[in-house]
């Protein structure tokens, strides 16, 4: 699988984590930084996960900042973009199943890196079920994104 992973300035160690976990595991890896305690803006890297995703470059994306809600926010005002938060199992893996997120999110000032790469390991083995009432939800989501909801 294509991942693209991104960070801004408190997640970029959390993503090199990542990043090193992802290739060990055989994924072909597209880092697009940041790479320093530099402050940076994490809308810019939530674009561009959201960019590699749309374009077909990427598969699905991660997203790392200090709490893991700024990214997320970012990242879900691109058309075509499920980015969730998963601070637990459960989301992980439901995520992707009822939803078909496409953007893991995570917070490095709330979890450590094991636990963050036990949920992504959750998440990644997780594919969207199709039942239909999930397939209409999506539809409504894409819906709203043409709409401006």
């Amino acid at each position: 699988m294509r991942i693209a992973i991104g960070a801004d300035h408190a997640g970029y160690v959390m993503k090199d984590a990542i990043g090193q976990y992802l290739r060990n595991a055989g994924h072909e890896v597209l880092d697009f930084g940041t790479d320093s305690p530099e402050a940076v803006d994490y809308p810019d890297y939530a674009l561009a996960i959201g960019k590699a995703i749309q374009s077909g470059d990427a598969d699905r994306g991660v997203l790392v900042c200090g709490s893991g809600a700024g990214i997320t926010v970012a990242a879900n005002k691109m058309k075509g973009i499920r980015a969730a938060l998963c601070e637990d199992a459960y989301t992980a893996h439901q995520c992707v199943e009822h939803d078909d997120v496409n953007v893991f999110c995570i917070g490095s000032r709330v979890i450590a890196n094991e636990l963050a790469l036990d949920l992504l390991r959750i998440w990644l083995s997780a594919s969207f079920t199709g039942e239909e009432r999930h397939v209409r939800r999506l539809s409504k989501i894409q819906e709203m994104e043409s709409t401006e909801g």
